[in-house]
């Protein structure tokens, strides 16, 4: 009996994700070299290249950061000693110090370590940070005039301030002393504060010009204790704050920082402070081994430099930047998106564990908060996106998407998952009320954000920020002129290829060559994060063999590669990705490499973060078809079983096209043009309906039909 094509017709899937790849220049010699001077290997290599790292030397430099030797924060930074002193001589005098801070996860931390750190060195030492919902960022007029009424000295701003010029000019009126220290872009005119501390004053070449604000506020915090002679006991309480604001703020994971939080991983799952126990506890966080480990430095020889090992070695248990950046980390940010900051600073600054637990929690419900409310603007943002942009996205390459009774809180998040969905900078806002919109901006890699808020700061109130994400408020009847202005910069800084997500791709691999060896080498790049990604992989022309949808919209998926005859297969997890279900039967897929441990198992799993139909599946597909039209005078055409059922097909030419047709017992047709993933299926092309033959359904029926026909152009 024939076999039938699928009785149902496809259902419409979305286009697969917009993406632009940028795949590294494949060095091969280059790091076959290096492979055989550091024992890891030519992949590995290949990723140390694609960072800058091309030398035994510089090798040696990023795997072992320890063996750096750094400058004094003191000669680094002009106003570091002025801060210390004037921090020296409040602590003598007993004078009331302040801290105004931040509500994201890096003013938090940083208000959390300088706090801790002030009062172990005697300080009197409170903090005031503003309301995101009623306030905004930064330090502002009612916060100084209600520190001064309070007797404050001495303010000290964290991760903020830096564009804050009335509030420091008013502090400076009222006679009260001001530190800045802040990591954000410079302003074109400073606040007249008595020292500032910020990284982007410093040299570029400055291994401490990446820290975030809880950097700065780390370095000033040991540079006064080491100056008071009290480090004891106040380091690794630090470092454990630095190592969660710094990874959870994004910021560059090269030069100390990639020292310090190197150290501050293995140091969180043993830390002493209550806070951070109890929130590792609540989010599940789990330490594991390092696996593979530097065992000493032996130094650079005329012949050869011993690395990491291939073999694993014993190491702590420690964290990796993803369990801050995905787990730790949000739970920090939610209360300072949609509550009260006080519970942070509380959770951060108790010894009490029980307190620390409370407040862990109450980090929890609020992160659960935050997930729903993401939810539900995410799709009203693209709802009104689709409507409003419908066809002049192109034409505006920026997304200006302003909503009333939004939560503040969230819509920076929002942002950013719009621009992943479309590619292009986004600023979003809502209503405070009827006069004044306040807002976030993201942006992408040819977008500068702060440069953008720069570009309108005669239609904004306050704004700051950096090249890649910003906030803003304006008034409300500036909207329209905004719109547009926006519109002016993005047309003269992005270009029509720019306005698809980049995904920045370093190597090739074969399913073949990915397995735990591989994973141990990995473990030596760590930490990962801004300016040393997650090793970002992709394999071409894999099938999918099974995909479902999981959770909240994710896609779970086997994958199978065959090589040389041999099948290897991997489970992936595609996050988010329910609009792009069912995937097609054959992709090329860009991933990154997660070990899965369960139940006392451990495997590696893939986690997918861009597809493409597969390139060389399409190209074969056409020549395979040319060359089977021009190896017989006559039309090729044959019978072949699939799934033990038969059908007919052959290779035709239609108006100069070369074509596949298979063929049903219902006399119904199923043609594929070479290059095409679309199809036609019905008993005539007039009452043929359009089918997307990448699905797997019809992708496996055409490679059987083009087997028999590779088999029967053989015979002949």
């Amino acid at each position: 009996m024939l076999d039938r094509f699928p009785t149902e017709v496809s259902k419409p899937r979305r286009r697969l994700p917009n993406q632009r790849w940028q795949i590294h220049l494949q060095k091969t010699d280059l790091a076959q070299k290096l492979a055989d001077v550091t024992n890891l290997s030519s992949i590995v290599c290949q990723l140390l290249i694609n960072r800058g790292i091309e030398t035994p030397e510089q090798a040696q430099a990023f795997l072992e950061p320890e063996s750096l030797n750094l400058p004094s924060p003191l000669a680094e930074f002009p106003d570091l000693a002025m801060s210390v002193e004037l921090l020296q001589q409040a602590i003598a005098c007993q004078s009331k110090i302040a801290i105004c801070g931040d509500y994201d996860a890096d003013g938090m931390t940083s208000t959390a370590l300088l706090l801790r750190s002030l009062r172990s060195l005697g300080a009197q030492v409170d903090y005031a940070i503003p309301s995101r919902m009623h306030e905004g960022y930064g330090i502002n007029k009612r916060i100084v005039e209600e520190f001064h009424s309070e007797g404050v000295r001495l303010i000290l701003t964290v991760d903020n301030g830096i564009s804050a010029f009335e509030p420091i000019a008013r502090a400076k009126e009222l006679g009260l002393n001001v530190i800045i220290t802040d990591h954000h872009d410079i302003p074109q005119k400073l606040p007249p504060a008595d020292a500032i501390l910020n990284p982007k004053l410093i040299a570029e070449s400055s291994p401490y010009r990446g820290v975030a604000g809880v950097g700065v506020a780390y370095i000033l915090a040991v540079s006064l204790a080491q100056k008071l002679d009290k480090t004891k006991g106040l380091i690794q309480p630090m470092l454990a704050l630095f190592t969660l604001g710094t990874i959870a703020d994004l910021a560059p994971l090269s030069g100390v920082n990639r020292r310090w939080v190197k150290r501050g991983l293995k140091l969180l799952p043993k830390s002493q402070l209550p806070g951070v126990q109890a929130l590792i506890q609540v989010a599940g966080v789990q330490a594991t081994g390092e696996g593979v480990g530097v065992q000493g430095s032996k130094g650079v020889g005329k012949d050869k430099l011993i690395l990491p090992v291939q073999s694993p070695v014993t190491t702590p248990k420690t964290l990796k930047p993803e369990d801050i950046g995905f787990r730790l980390g949000p739970r920090i940010n939610a209360v300072g998106r949609i509550g009260d900051p006080l519970t942070v600073i509380e959770l951060l600054t108790t010894d009490d564990e029980g307190l620390a637990l409370e407040r862990a929690m109450q980090c929890e419900q609020a992160n659960t908060s935050r997930q729903q409310m993401c939810e539900e603007i995410e799709q009203q943002a693209i709802a009104h996106v689709e409507d409003l942009y419908a066809t002049s996205l192109q034409q505006d390459r920026v997304l200006v998407v302003i909503q009333p009774h939004w939560h503040h809180g969230v819509i920076g998040i929002v942002a950013s998952r719009l621009v992943e969905r479309y590619g292009v900078p986004v600023f979003i806002g809502t209503y405070e009320d009827e006069e004044l919109i306040r807002g976030s901006a993201r942006g992408i890699p040819e977008f500068n954000i702060f440069a953008a808020l720069e570009y309108c700061h005669d239609l904004l109130g306050k704004y700051g920020g950096h090249k890649a994400a910003g906030g803003f408020s304006f008034p409300a009847s500036n909207l329209q002129k905004l719109r547009s202005r926006l519109c002016e910069f993005a047309n003269q800084c992005l270009q029509p290829q720019h306005l698809k997500p980049l995904l920045q791709i370093d190597v090739e691999a074969n399913f073949n060559q990915i397995h735990q060896e591989l994973y141990q080498q990995l473990n030596s790049l760590h930490p990962c994060g801004i300016d040393n990604p997650d090793p970002v992989f992709w394999t071409p022309n894999v099938q999918v063999v099974e995909q479902q949808i999981v959770g909240k919209g994710h896609i779970k998926v086997t994958l199978s590669q065959t090589i040389n005859g041999q099948q290897y297969q991997f489970k992936a997890i595609a996050w988010r990705w329910r609009d792009y279900y069912p995937l097609p039967a054959r992709l090329d897929i860009a991933y990154k490499l997660r070990e899965n441990n369960f139940n006392g198992n451990t495997s590696l799993e893939l986690e997918l973060i861009g597809v493409r139909l597969a390139q060389k599946q399409l190209e074969a597909q056409s020549n395979q078809l040319q060359l089977f039209y021009q190896a017989s005078p006559k039309p090729l055409k044959t019978a072949f079983k699939h799934n033990q059922r038969q059908y007919t097909c052959g290779v035709y030419q239609n108006n100069s096209l070369t074509e596949l047709r298979i063929k049903n017992s219902d006399g119904k047709v199923l043609v594929m043009q070479p290059g095409s993933t679309i199809g036609l299926l019905g008993t005539s092309r007039e009452d043929a309906l359009e089918i997307d033959l990448t699905l797997p359904q019809y992708d496996s029926i055409i490679q059987a039909a083009i087997q028999a026909l590779s088999m029967l152009s053989t015979e002949c």
